[in-house]
């Protein structure tokens, strides 16, 4: 029986992959076939402000299939949210039970979640009765132990969910270390739901290696590995795109940066936001040190301009 046809998800990254990043990265580059949005908190008193939701306007959507993320623990708010993206037209929708970061851990939110399988069912079994949207996980191993998950497995068993989305580390792990791949396989044979799998795809010899490791995932998440690398979908897949990698490096970056020009107020944020890339794109070109520091250092959108010119006049190789 041949494998299955592979699905590759974009990861949500909160400040990196917005709407504006997947249009311009969709106009650029292919192989991606999903994206699960940056997550919105729920506020309290069931309401929301519009700025909360606007990087999932519909019109503004149209060239990335899209699931939104909500990041909260209390099931009337949630499912308030849940009904407004609804009528936006958002069918899915993804709760976020992997946020690594200690200020929403504490709030019993994302990871920090994870320690309270009773407070993760008593939540499930109101909100998923009360929703029109279908609803899929993004969750760790656990908070504090990678062995959290498995009290949790038979809960989520009782429950129809699309998927999880499992990142196998844990919470307090943030991204260091490496995935578990143990842990995943053993999570996957402890759990009727479909998997897919996050963490650590970084170039196509990692996924080979995952792929390998689960041949029947056949769908992947991938977030910091397509900020470093634009290519690796298409890599992934075998596509064959006949343009110099490094004149297709420098269109998306200009594309990218002209869109966010027409977004942030001041020079400080748009060359904050361009700069964040770089921490990502830039050690993947061999010898970047120098021209790298040089962007990052730049203090002005004139300097980060001429930095860049620079930088991709002369690229060092793209070695991912």
């Amino acid at each position: 029986m041949p494998p299955p046809p592979i699905t590759i998800i974009l990861a949500p990254l909160q400040g990196f992959t917005d709407v504006t990043y997947r249009n311009v990265y969709s106009d650029h580059f292919s192989g991606v076939d999903e994206a699960v949005a940056p997550f919105i908190s729920t506020m309290g008193q069931m309401r929301i402000h519009p700025s909360r939701i606007k990087d999932l306007y519909p019109e503004k959507n149209r060239k990335l299939p899209v699931v939104p993320q909500i990041l909260g623990n209390v099931a009337t708010d949630f499912i308030f949210l849940a009904d407004q993206l609804y009528t936006m037209g958002y069918h899915r929708i993804n709760w976020n039970l992997g946020c690594p970061h200690s200020k929403i851990a504490k709030k019993k939110r994302g990871s920090g979640l994870l320690m309270y399988p009773d407070k993760i069912d008593a939540f499930l079994e109101t909100v998923l009765s009360k929703i029109s949207n279908t609803l899929s996980l993004k969750i760790r191993l656990g908070r504090r132990s990678k062995r959290e998950i498995f009290t949790l497995l038979p809960i989520l068993d009782k429950y129809p969910l699309d998927e999880i989305i499992l990142h196998p580390r844990t919470g307090i792990q943030m991204y260091e270390g490496t995935s578990d791949h143990d842990a995943f396989g053993e999570a996957l044979q402890n759990c009727q739901h479909p998997f897919t799998y996050n963490g650590d795809i970084t170039n196509v010899n990692t996924f080979h290696t995952v792929q390998k490791k689960f041949p029947h995932i056949s769908r992947f998440m991938i977030g910091r590995g397509i900020l470093s690398n634009p290519f690796l979908a298409e890599q992934i897949k075998g596509l064959q795109v006949d343009k110099n990698p490094i004149e297709r490096l420098n269109a998306f970056h200009d594309a990218l940066f002209d869109s966010y020009q027409t977004i942030f107020s001041g020079p400080a944020h748009l060359t904050g936001r361009m700069k964040g890339f770089w921490s990502y794109l830039g050690p993947s070109f061999k010898e970047s040190k120098k021209p790298l520091k040089a962007i990052l250092k730049a203090g002005s959108i004139d300097k980060y301009q001429d930095r860049v010119a620079d930088f991709f006049k002369d690229a060092p190789e793209f070695i991912k």
